[in-house]
Order: structure tokens, then sequence, then C-alpha cells
């Protein structure tokens, strides 16, 4: 029996979701292992690489609500990682940042972190991780672009 093009794009489906949890699964280990959550340690991740954000930037890129955007700065505020700052133009604006001990964590943990998703993705090459990477960033481009729900 043919397989469908819609028989093709649900074996893809579960392919990359069952594909995206193994990985996740070690980024959300080695987190643990530093008492964080994963969503903790991607705002630490965020903040450590692009530097000062505004919490809606911070939001958007780590495809969260607003409210867990807050919740999770909160939490690492009370840690001590992360401090926040009001706008200077804008005082519904508020930035986070992360504080001298949240970048200490970070230049102590980052490269073993790296070095453990590096090993999860492993089972691909490097040229084609560079495939994989464009053919599924014109795949989540294409998906963004449809209407939800149709």
């Amino acid at each position: 029996m043919a397989r469908t093009d819609t028989d093709t794009a649900l074996d893809l489906v579960v392919v990359l979701a069952r594909a995206h949890n193994a990985v996740a699964e070690h980024a959300r280990a080695h987190a643990a292992e530093h008492g964080l959550s994963l969503g903790e340690f991607a705002v630490l991740e965020a903040l450590y690489h692009k530097g000062e954000m505004l919490l809606g930037e911070l939001q958007r890129k780590l495809l969260v609500s607003s409210g867990g955007a807050t919740y999770l700065v909160d939490r690492l505020s009370a840690r001590g990682f992360v401090e926040r700052r009001d706008h200077p133009e804008d005082r519904r604006a508020r930035h986070a940042m992360l504080t001298r001990q949240g970048r200490e964590l970070m230049d102590r943990i980052w490269p073993e972190h790296a070095r453990r998703l590096a090993r999860a993705v492993g089972g691909v090459d490097h040229a084609e991780r560079a495939a994989l990477t464009g053919l599924l960033r014109r795949l989540g481009t294409h998906a963004e672009g449809l209407e939800s729900g149709k």
C-alpha cells in the first residue's frame, strides 16, 4: 500500500517530537544537577548569550507566556542569579539581566551543558546537522506562517 503525504507528515511529527524529547532530556538532567528547571536554565542561557533583555523579548525567545517569563525571572531573582531593572524610558517595561553570581554559575556550567547537547545530537555528523538545521528552520517558518487550526 502506497503511503500518502498525510502518512509521511504524521510520521515526521512523531519522529520530530520523539527526537526533541530525547535531546531535551539531556538538557533537563544537566540543569537539574544544578538545582535548575529547564525553564530556569533557558532564562540563564538567554541572558548569558544575549545580555540584558526586556521581559517581553525573553518571553518570545523562550516561547513562554508573559506570566511564565515573570515566574522564571522571579525564581532566579530570589536565588540571586538574575536582577530586574526598570526601563529608562518606559515605566511599564522591565529588563532582566544576570547578576555576577548568575554569570559565574553559567561560566562554570555552560561548557559542560554544550558538550552534553553536542553528544546528544552526535547520531548525525556535522554535515547532516547543518542540513537538518536548515530543513527544520524551513519547516518551522512554514508552520508559523499558517493560520492555526486550519
